[in-house]
């Protein structure tokens, strides 16, 4: 099968999300100017540079609450900062209930339960039981071809890593399971792992 996204593909449900899997996801964590904290998950997601460290997420719908981007972005524009949560198995569920249209004076955090913390370096919350926590400064926020399409890119200026999933100094992330996004409304988890060397690496 050949399809050119402009014509449609003819399928029941668009295949774009389920051809690049797993995705990483960002689960962002952000204060508004009112004060009302917000968490959210993305799925298109990703480090983009070692040094400086960055991250980027892209949101591709808005809200009519928000002026057509979401609280997350809105939230961000006038903050300059957000924070990335690591996604354990253990919280899939409670994720994915952040995802709900919810009005932008809501608390996800508080509404579903969420232990939070505040960041060291940026006025911003995070879940206070997540693997990893990265504290990012936003650098540019880029709007992309499509109606509400839109990238937030952030340099990771903090680091927060659960002692429990550190192990002979390494991150490991067998000890927490790490959840990713696959197409549609599947999900998966890193239950196995294999390692590879490049070529020309030392031994």
């Amino acid at each position: 099968m050949f399809y050119e996204p402009k014509n449609g593909h003819g399928l029941p449900h668009n295949p774009f999300n389920a051809v690049i899997t797993p995705r990483p996801i960002g689960w962002i964590s952000t204060r508004g100017q009112d004060g009302v904290d917000n968490l959210a998950p993305y799925s298109f997601f990703n480090g983009v540079a070692y040094e400086p460290p960055q991250v980027m997420f892209a949101c591709t719908s808005g809200k009519p609450d928000q002026d057509g981007v979401k609280d997350s972005v809105a939230n961000i524009q006038s903050s300059g900062a957000f924070a990335v949560n690591v996604v354990e198995y253990a919280m899939a569920e409670v994720m994915n209930q952040t995802s709900g249209p919810w009005s932008k004076d809501v608390d996800e955090f508080t509404r579903e339960g969420i232990d939070k913390a505040e960041c060291k370096l940026i006025d911003c919350p995070h879940v206070a039981s997540a693997p990893a926590v990265l504290e990012c400064k936003l650098t540019q926020i880029v709007k992309i071809e499509g109606a509400a399409n839109t990238v937030v890119f952030g340099e990771v200026i903090g680091v927060h890593l659960r002692d429990d999933c550190l192990r002979n100094g390494i991150f490991d992330v067998s000890t927490f399971q790490p959840v990713g996004r696959m197409g549609y409304r599947d999900f998966t988890r890193v239950t196995e792992l294999f390692t590879l060397q490049r070529p020309g690496e030392g031994r």
